[in-house]
């Protein structure tokens, strides 16, 4: 069966998190990713734990399906190694610092001479452009400036970082839309150009109703611990034995709701009518609910809250979540064969194509594993020309 990408290569000069979770986006869905890493060290993330058999499991949780290239680009060779590869991509990816690939001679200005179609991405921490664009920026930076941090955490507490590293998640994802995008519009105009990403415009981006209720109402957001900021109740509620989170998204849920608790009179006091009076009055409903929800366990209210459809589920661990059965249906934790690390399990595809699927064909590279393979199949070395410049440490 055919890949959504097949025939689309990648060349990936990323490193550590926001461009290797494109570049891994663009493999599963069958693109050729070329990885250029440093020679020795390679990309940073090699170095980040835990372990298998000397193999980093963070790298390989997120550079499945590329090929590993070696190649030193502050050597001239080494430059011209990757020009004449540019000439045979679709796709150049980066992640460094602005300016950084410009100090090498390898701008997206010099690029697109070489190769006029070539679409070239580039994700920072603040874009290319604006006061910022050269400072630095990791994952708790962006989480920090873009405001989620301060939204996020217990009521009356700390701002609190996600737990996952959404700053570079979200650039990721929206650098692989990105680059989507500009590969439809060069189908037709037969142009390539360049996609800027900034992991701090992707937290704006990403706020949705917390701007909204700031710029109607003047009052900024604060956080507000496990419950929705404008739906009531959105929240988890202790149980017999445990937690369960409910979502009563709309008055319908919420009558429903207020049968399954055996409270349905409570559904039309005119204090509660509404989402918007729910809201106003949260103070006096939310015990009244909370109450009923510590008559049963947490499995006993599943199985009653699915039967009338509200929305609900456990707080699961991540042990728990390896093990949930929709998870392992829709193969959302697949294992791989890595070559010295052995099998090893890590989250599937989550984009479900009925006619061209994604799929995890490669674990992750070892260092160079792939440098001869590319630069005979590519620029058509030989093994002379490949041991010569080797010895130049050029890969």
């Amino acid at each position: 069966m055919a890949l959504s990408l097949e025939g689309i290569k990648v060349l990936d000069l990323t490193r550590v998190l926001a461009g290797p979770y494109s570049t891994m986006i663009l493999a599963d869905l069958g693109a050729q990713v070329i990885k250029i890493e440093k020679p020795e060290t390679g990309d940073d993330s090699r170095q980040f734990g835990p372990y298998i058999e000397d193999e980093s499991a963070y790298f390989m949780s997120i550079n499945r399906n590329k090929k590993s290239v070696t190649l030193n680009l502050k050597k001239k060779k080494g430059k011209e190694i990757l020009l004449g590869l540019v000439k045979e991509v679709d796709v150049v990816v980066e992640n460094f610092r602005p300016g950084t690939m410009e100090k090498l001679g390898l701008g997206y200005d010099v690029l697109k001479e070489v190769n006029p179609k070539i679409i070239y991405a580039a994700a920072s921490g603040f874009g290319h452009t604006g006061p910022y664009s050269k400072r630095p920026a990791y994952d708790a930076v962006v989480q920090a400036m873009g405001g989620i941090m301060s939204i996020t955490g217990q009521k009356g507490g700390k701002a609190t970082r996600v737990g996952s590293s959404i700053g570079d998640i979200t650039a990721g994802l929206f650098c692989t839309i990105g680059i989507l995008a500009a590969l439809i519009n060069r189908n037709s105009i037969g142009k390539g150009q360049k996609v800027d990403v900034a992991m701090l415009d992707c937290q704006v981006a990403i706020l949705e109703n917390a701007i909204a209720r700031y710029i109607v109402s003047g009052i900024v957001p604060q956080p507000a611990g496990n419950r929705h900021s404008s739906i009531v109740p959105f929240e988890p509620f202790d149980t017999k034995d445990g937690e369960i989170m409910v979502a009563a998204g709309n008055d319908v849920l919420w009558v429903k709701l207020c049968k399954a608790l055996g409270i349905e009179k409570l559904a039309y006091d005119e204090r509660f009518l509404t989402n918007p009076l729910r809201n106003k009055n949260y103070n006096e409903l939310r015990p009244i609910v909370a109450k009923h929800f510590m008559e049963k366990t947490t499995k006993e209210w599943q199985d009653i809250l699915d039967d009338i459809g509200v929305p609900n589920g456990p707080i699961n661990t991540i042990d728990k979540v390896l093990k949930n059965p929709q998870i392992l249906a829709r193969e959302m934790i697949v294992e791989v064969e890595h070559p010295r690390a052995g099998k090893m399990k890590m989250p599937g595809i989550p984009i479900k194509l009925s006619e061209t699927p994604g799929t995890i064909r490669t674990a992750a590279p070892i260092l160079g594993q792939h440098t001869q393979e590319i630069l005979k199949e590519m620029l058509n070395m030989n093994n002379e020309e490949i041991e010569k410049f080797k010895k130049l440490n050029i890969f």
